[in-house]
């Protein structure tokens, strides 16, 4: 059987994206985002059936949010795009979905041959 989709989530990128004081308390945020991501790994994303491989990288502050069943938090050592590029790179023959609005990271996935999507599809 195929691997299912991996969607790698920029979470620093999603968070950021709803104002909402999310800089009080980095990993509080970090771990609404991730509980939120929960039911996707079963029921997938618009245009992406599930089941999925959910994967939450962090960064800074959110390091030390832990991971759930059906989400696997990655703490990124120094920067969190660098995972999230890493993390791309090391499945080439894998359906490869990356979220978050970074231009800059877009960039590097896309040249990678991995998909990307807004903040807006894991967020309502």
């Amino acid at each position: 059987m195929d691997a299912p989709p991996l969607v790698i989530v920029d979470a620093a990128n999603v968070v950021g994206s709803v104002p909402d004081g999310w800089w009080r308390d980095r990993r509080g945020a970090a771990e609404r985002v991730r509980d939120l991501l929960v039911p996707y790994a079963a029921e997938g994303l618009p245009g992406l059936p599930g089941p999925l491989e959910l994967v939450l990288v962090v960064e800074g502050g959110a390091r030390a949010v832990t991971s759930v069943p059906g989400v696997r938090v990655e703490a990124a050592p120094g920067s969190g795009d660098d995972r999230i590029v890493e993390l791309v790179a090391e499945h080439p023959d894998r359906s490869r979905l990356v979220v978050t609005a970074d231009r800059e990271l877009r960039r590097r996935v896309t040249e990678l041959g991995a998909e990307v999507t807004g903040p807006r599809t894991v967020r309502p």
